[in-house]
């Protein structure tokens, strides 16, 4: 049996893990509480009972793995915000190794991380795990920060496999209202309220969209390729296939039959935006175990889903 832990259940990439997980036949454990992720004291007390609790779940003998999908910090995040972050992560790995039990079993780690911003000054058309890294944000650097965090957690602890999993631009159904992100889901959320969609970058700029669905897949699949062998591991988890602002506002246009409102405008973030971003992963195969949704399929599952929001709003 596999005991399985996903920190951030609740989110746009830990709902979708929820989803691909509950089919796999493993042991789904979930805290007895939600987390205060608002406050940093109560959230560390919590994680220690949870910590436990997940030991007991896991038993004698048995392998564990624990994905972390959680996280609230965004490119406009301050360096404080971001550190309490990673104050928590410290916290739950030091957590895991004072637990005998988890310690001397098989482990998975699966971490998630923006590609985006790791290499967002990165050099050359198309970036690869072989590209170094080039963080240009706070954001970005606490990342790193964590990576190293999980990096050193699994060097310590011999029996451990860890996955640094280093997303595209992530989009899908649930997508959390509150962060300043997520294009897909504004652009539909204002063509459903006839507002104007403000874009701060060109129209030409290039990203990477993965659904959450995928995204999630891409990663179990990774860690069933890495069952067994120890060590951290890095990949780059993308759709791989680069599409523009402008495409995206066709594709609404085509869904919708009316175009969304478009108000370019520069703010403090313009300047953080890479305009081009290509991803193309060259470690743990997993081509042929996950499905590629089309973004013109992606996009109108998150018009329906915004759709049925805000009928239920409505009411």
């Amino acid at each position: 049996m596999t005991a399985v832990w996903i920190i951030g259940s609740s989110g746009l990439l830990g709902a979708a893990l929820q989803r691909a997980l509950q089919h796999s036949g493993s042991s789904m454990f979930q805290p007895a509480e939600r987390f205060h992720w608002d406050s940093e004291t109560k959230l560390s007390v919590q994680l220690e009972i949870a910590v436990k609790s997940y030991a007991d779940f896991v038993g004698v003998g048995n392998k564990w793995q624990i994905y972390w999908a959680a996280g609230v910090g965004t490119m406009s995040s301050t360096e404080a915000e971001l550190a309490v972050e990673t104050r928590t992560l410290s916290t739950l790995l030091k957590l895991v190794e004072s637990e005998p039990d988890l310690v001397a079993a098989k482990g998975c780690l699966a971490f998630s991380s923006s590609a985006g911003a790791i290499y967002a000054g990165a050099a050359g058309d198309i970036i690869t795990e072989n590209t170094p890294v080039a963080p240009t944000t706070a954001y970005a650097h606490e990342k790193l920060k964590q990576e190293n965090l999980v990096n050193t957690f699994a060097v310590n602890n011999c029996g451990v496999t860890a996955l640094l999993a280093r997303m595209s631009t992530l989009y899908g159904p649930g997508q959390a209202t509150g962060k300043q992100q997520g294009l897909i889901a504004l652009m539909a959320r204002c063509i459903l309220r006839n507002k104007p969609v403000q874009i701060y970058v060109p129209l030409d700029t290039i990203r990477d969209y993965i659904i959450s669905d995928d995204a999630a897949s891409a990663i179990v699949a990774a860690l069933r390729v890495l069952d067994g062998k120890q060590g951290v591991f890095t990949k780059i988890i993308a759709s791989e296939r680069p599409t523009t602002i402008a495409e995206i506002v066709s594709i609404y246009k085509r869904i919708t039959r009316r175009s969304p409102r478009i108000v370019s405008s520069a703010s403090k973030l313009t300047s953080i935006y890479t305009r081009r971003i290509q991803f193309h992963s060259i470690t743990v195969p997993i081509n042929k175990q996950i499905s590629r949704t089309s973004l013109l399929v992606g996009v109108a599952q998150m018009m329906a889903a915004e759709r049925a929001v805000f009928v239920r709003a409505s009411r």
